[in-house]
C-alpha cells in the first residue's frame, strides 16, 4: 500500500509569519525543520497503519523545503519544481491515498498565512463554481486520478473549510488562529505526536475513503489583486477576461486547470 504525503509550511505547528515561511533567515530553518519533522510523523503513522512505501512530496514555496537527510529512511522525497502535478507528485507513480500535512486556509479566509497558489497575484479561485484553496484544488486532482484524501493536517480554520469538501478524511488541527499572523499552537513535539496518531489511524479508513471529484469539463474563475495581472494573465488567447481584476477559462481535467494555474502564477513574478 503505497501512500503520498503532501507537504506544506503554513499549517506547521508555531510558524505564523512569514519570515518563517521564506528561505534566507534563522526563522526559516527553525520552520523547515519543524516541517520536516511534521513529515516524518505522518510516515511513522502510516507505516504503523499498514503502509508499505511512502512518498514524501515538498509542496511548499520552490518545493526545497524538507531536510532530506533528516526525512526517514524508509520514505522517497519529491523535491523541486517545476513538474506537472505540482503539490500532488508522486501519484502518478501509482498511490492508494494521500495525506495533506501543513496545509493552510484559501485566499480571503481568517486562517495563518491564508492564501492560494500565490498570495502575490492569485485572490479567489473557483473550480465548477466551487471555491477552492490549495487542499480543495489538488485533492480534486488526486480524486480526478481516483485516489482519496485520508489525513490533513492545518490550523482551525483549514479544517474547518476543508472537512465540507472532504468529509470522509480525518484532520489534526495544530493550532487555533488568532488572524493572519497570530495563533494558539501545539508545540511541535505534541503536533507530530498527534499527525503520528492520526496518520496510523487513517490508514484504518482507506476502505470507506472516497475521492472527492469535480465532473468535467472544469470551469475555472480567478480574481486577482490588481488589474495589472488580469492584464498580463489574459495575454493567453485562450482565457477570458470577465471584469478588471476576473478572468476564467475552461479545461478538460482538473490536472489542465492546476497547469494553468501554475504557469500564470510563474507568469505573475514579471510584475514584481
Amino acid at each position: 500500500m503505497k501512500i503520498l504525503i503532501s507537504t506544506d509550511i503554513e499549517g506547521v505547528a508555531g510558524v505564523v509569519h512569514p519570515d518563517q515561511t521564506r528561505a534566507g533567515n534563522a526563522e526559516y530553518e527553525r520552520a523547515r525543520r519543524w516541517m520536516t519533522q511534521e513529515a516524518n510523523a505522518a510516515v511513522v503513522g502510516a507505516f504503523a497503519g499498514g503502509a508499505t512505501a511512502v512518498l514524501v512530496n515538498d509542496s511548499h514555496g520552490g518545493y526545497r523545503n524538507l531536510l532530506p537527510d533528516e526525512i526517514d529512511a524508509r520514505a522517497r522525497c519529491v523535491l523541486g519544481k517545476p513538474r506537472a502535478l505540482g503539490m500532488m507528485s508522486g501519484l502518478e507513480t501509482g498511490c492508494d491515498a494521500v495525506m495533506l500535512i501543513g496545509y493552510h486556509a484559501r485566499s480571503q479566509a481568517a486562517g495563518v498565512l491564508a492564501h492560494t497558489i500565490n498570495s502575490f497575484a492569485f485572490a479567489r479561485l473557483w473550480l465548477n463554481e466551487q471555491e477552492l484553496g490549495e487542499a480543495g484544488l489538488y485533492g480534486a486532482l488526486a480524486g480526478e486520478m481516483g485516489v482519496p484524501v485520508i489525513l490533513a493536517s492545518g490550523d482551525d480554520a483549514f479544517a474547518a473549510e476543508t472537512r465540507q469538501l472532504l468529509p470522509h478524511c480525518g484532520f489534526v488541527v495544530t493550532k487555533e488562529s488568532g488572524g493572519r499572523h497570530s495563533a494558539i499552537s501545539l508545540s511541535p513535539q505534541a503536533s507530530c505526536a498527534a499527525i503520528a496518531d492520526g496518520a496510523r489511524q487513517a490508514m484504518g479508513t482507506l476502505a470507506q475513503a472516497q475521492p472527492y471529484r469535480l465532473p468535467p469539463p472544469i470551469s475555472t474563475r480567478l480574481q486577482v489583486h490588481t488589474p495589472a495581472f488580469a492584464d498580463l494573465f489574459c495575454q493567453w488567447p485562450t482565457l477570458e477576461r470577465v471584469d478588471p481584476v476576473t478572468l476564467q477559462f475552461t479545461s478538460a481535467s482538473v490536472e489542465h486547470a492546476i497547469r494553468v494555474l501554475n504557469c500564470l502564477s510563474a507568469m505573475s513574478f514579471m510584475l514584481r
